[in-house]
C-alpha cells in the first residue's frame, strides 16, 4: 500500500515537472517567434556622407538641416527600388545627349541630375502645373528660351531642344547670382523669388534659407540623386550591362515643308508611326506644319529597334557589376 502511495507521488512529480518544462520551452518557444523579424530582409538606414562636391565645390553636409534633408531624400530614393532602379536604365539612353549639351554651353556636368529630379527623365512628362518635357519647361519660359510650341510641335519634348534651352536659362541665373547651387535651387524657384528671398533673408546659400517644402526639398533630391547615381551598389542596386536602356542609333532628316500625314511619312521610311513618335515626342498630332520652320526628324536605324543581343553599352561603370 505504501509502496504504491510512493510510486504514484513519484509519477505526479515527473508529471508536473515535465509540463513545467513544457510550458517554459513553450513560452521561450513564443518569445522567440515575436522577436524574429516577419519580413524577408532588413531596412536599414543608408549611409550619408559628410562632403560633396557640387559643380566643383565642397558642400558640408554634416550641419543639421543639411544632414536630415539629405537623409529624407536618400532613404526615400533608395527605397523606391523599381522607380530608382528606371532612373538608372534610362540615364544610360538619356545622358550621352544631355552631357554633350551642358558641356557645350559651359554648364557643370552635375545638372543632369536636375533633370533626373525634374522629370524622372521621362521626355514626355506632364506636372500638375502643366510643366513639360525632360526639364520641366512651362509653355512661357520656354518660348523665352527659343522653343518652338504649336498645335502640332512642342519642343519642350525634344529632349536636345530643351537641354539647349535649359542651358540659356542656367547661365542666364549663373551669370544674376555667381553660385550653381543658387542657380540650381532657382530653376525650382524662379530667379525673381530667389533674389527676392536672398535679400530679404540675407543669407549666401539656399540651403541656409527658408523656403516653400518643394523648393527645401529641391537641393537635396538633387544631391541625393548624384550620390546614388555615383555608387548604386552600395545603396542595394545590382544591375548588369544587359539591365540597361541602350541608346538607339538614328538617322536625321530635316524637313521645311508641311508633313500632311506622319504615319504615312513613317512607313516610307521603313518604321512605324509608333516609332517615329516614341523618338520624336515633339511631335504633337498627326501631321507636322512647318510655318517655315525647319525641324530635324530622327529616324531610328531598324537593325537597332531590338534586343536581339543584349545591351553592350554602358554609360558610367559604376552603374553596373560584372
Amino acid at each position: 500500500m505504501q509502496m504504491r502511495y510512493i510510486d504514484g507521488f513519484i509519477s505526479v512529480i515527473i508529471f508536473l515537472t515535465l509540463t513545467t518544462c513544457g510550458l517554459t520551452n513553450a513560452r521561450d518557444s513564443a518569445e522567440v517567434q515575436q522577436e524574429r523579424p516577419v519580413v524577408l530582409s532588413y531596412t536599414n538606414s543608408p549611409d550619408i556622407p559628410d562632403h560633396i562636391r557640387f559643380c566643383g565645390k565642397n558642400i558640408d553636409l554634416r550641419r543639421y538641416n543639411i544632414h536630415e534633408g539629405i537623409d529624407r531624400e536618400l532613404t526615400s530614393m533608395t527605397y523606391m527600388h523599381s522607380s530608382t532602379m528606371l532612373l538608372i536604365k534610362r540615364a544610360n539612353r538619356w545622358f550621352p545627349v544631355i552631357e554633350p549639351i551642358l558641356r557645350a554651353n559651359n554648364i557643370p556636368d552635375d545638372f543632369k541630375y536636375l533633370a533626373v529630379i525634374e522629370s524622372s527623365l521621362d521626355p514626355i512628362a506632364v506636372s500638375p502645373a502643366r510643366a513639360v518635357g525632360i526639364w520641366q519647361l512651362l509653355e512661357g519660359t520656354a518660348r523665352g528660351y527659343g522653343l518652338i510650341i504649336t498645335p502640332t510641335v512642342d519642343e519642350r519634348r525634344n529632349v536636345r531642344r530643351a537641354t539647349q534651352a535649359a542651358c540659356r536659362y542656367l547661365q542666364e541665373a549663373y551669370d544674376k547670382f555667381g553660385d550653381w547651387m543658387t542657380v540650381a535651387v532657382s530653376y525650382n524657384s524662379g530667379m525673381g523669388r530667389m533674389s527676392e528671398q536672398l535679400d530679404r533673408q540675407g543669407e549666401e546659400s539656399p540651403m541656409q534659407m527658408y523656403f516653400l517644402e518643394e523648393t527645401m526639398r529641391y537641393p537635396y533630391r538633387m544631391l541625393a540623386a548624384k550620390i546614388l547615381f555615383e555608387n548604386p551598389y552600395k545603396y542595394g542596386f545590382v544591375l548588369k550591362a544587359e539591365n540597361l536602356y541602350k541608346p538607339v542609333a538614328c538617322d536625321e532628316e530635316e524637313v521645311a515643308t508641311d508633313v500632311p500625314n506622319l504615319a504615312v511619312y513613317a512607313k516610307e521610311r521603313g518604321i512605324s508611326y509608333l516609332d517615329l513618335k516614341l523618338f520624336n515626342p515633339w511631335l504633337r498630332d498627326t501631321k507636322l506644319l512647318t510655318a517655315g520652320k525647319r525641324f530635324t526628324i530622327l529616324i531610328p536605324q531598324k537593325n537597332n529597334l531590338n534586343y536581339n543581343t543584349p545591351n553592350k553599352y554602358i554609360h558610367d561603370s559604376r552603374w553596373v557589376v560584372d
